[in-house]
């Protein structure tokens, strides 16, 4: 069977671009399509090289800012042939327009009790519907943050999977009860938990496989890893502002690059490495005892040369 893989764009307006006091119209579109290299133009990279992705889209921030936005990028990523599913970050339940970031709920799911965790997910869920959404049966948690409680939630609701559970965040705020090399999809608390892929970029210490994580290298070596080891399923972050500057002002030609890149390994390997989207359910193995790449001395100094030059040139020319 050919390895699974999930490409996966958490896509969410942004706390930091609240804080800062932006106006509506700045907030979203340096949230969603800053510098010209957000969900669109990754919409674009996606259908010019033949890949299904996952788009999990967090519609709290419609609490504050009302539905228009998800609404907009909801229907962009449909109309691209993507899928969306829900995402999920609490702190926006206390928030209010225009006060600076002062209001805010807890920031971690984790933090609130399993009824709590309920009702958060229910009515998230039913904002994305609202925003045009199919009725989602794939979830992550904003920061990775969901525990056992979280999942019970999800199974209670009728969700199908999670991909909440980053070992590299193990044990907080990632704090599913699995191990933290646990990368294999597995059936757990009655959802199928499909956890972020890692590598080991050098002995004992997880990193996680995003765009602003891993060298093409790096992703490369992983992606050849899971092929030759037959592992169930890859699972890949980006968010819809990664590919820009922190201020969302101007690409990040690191960050971009590798996007490019991904895409471009992936439609070469397209008969062993299979892109798939959640709502199809698609057919994989669960349980496997799939291990992530064991560490490399060059190719983890290579991407932090790259991301010293990324931090000093591509940050600091805002």
């Amino acid at each position: 069977m050919a390895t699974r893989v999930f490409i996966t764009i958490d896509t969410e307006i942004m706390w930091r671009h609240h804080v800062a006091g932006l106006d509506v119209d700045t907030i979203v579109q340096r949230s969603l399509e800053p510098a010209n290299v957000g969900v669109g133009w990754q919409l674009e990279q996606l259908a010019k090289h033949g890949l299904k992705a996952c788009f999990f889209v967090d519609p709290m921030p419609a609490l504050v800012y009302g539905l228009d936005p998800i609404k907009r990028v909801v229907g962009a990523i449909l109309e691209a042939g993507q899928e969306v599913q829900l995402h999920l970050h609490p702190n926006w339940t206390g928030a209010h327009a225009g006060d600076g970031g002062a209001t805010y709920g807890a920031f971690e799911l984790i933090d609130y009790s399993f009824e709590e965790q309920v009702k958060l997910i229910e009515g998230a869920s039913d904002m994305l519907v609202a925003a045009g959404a199919q009725e989602p049966v794939a979830f992550r948690s904003g920061s990775y943050s969901a525990s056992d409680d979280t999942l019970g939630a999800l199974a209670q609701l009728g969700f199908v999977y999670d991909s909440s559970h980053n070992g590299s965040e193990h044990p907080w705020p990632s704090a599913i009860n699995l191990g933290p090399c646990q990368i294999a999809p597995i059936e757990h608390r009655g959802i199928v938990e499909v956890p972020v892929t890692l590598i080991e970029d050098r002995a004992g210490h997880l990193r996680h496989f995003q765009i602003c994580a891993l060298s093409a290298g790096e992703m490369r070596a992983a992606l050849d890893h899971a092929v030759v080891r037959s592992h169930s399923a890859v699972t890949i972050v980006s968010h819809g502002f990664e590919l820009a500057n922190r201020a969302g002002t101007r690409p990040n030609a690191v960050h971009v690059r590798r996007f490019q890149a991904l895409c471009r390994m992936l439609a070469s390997r397209r008969g062993v490495l299979v892109t798939e989207h959640f709502a199809d359910r698609p057919r994989m193995a669960l349980g496997q005892d799939d291990a992530p790449l064991g560490p490399s001395l060059l190719r983890t100094r290579w991407r932090q040369a790259e991301q010293l030059w990324s931090n000093l040139v591509e940050e600091r020319a805002a």
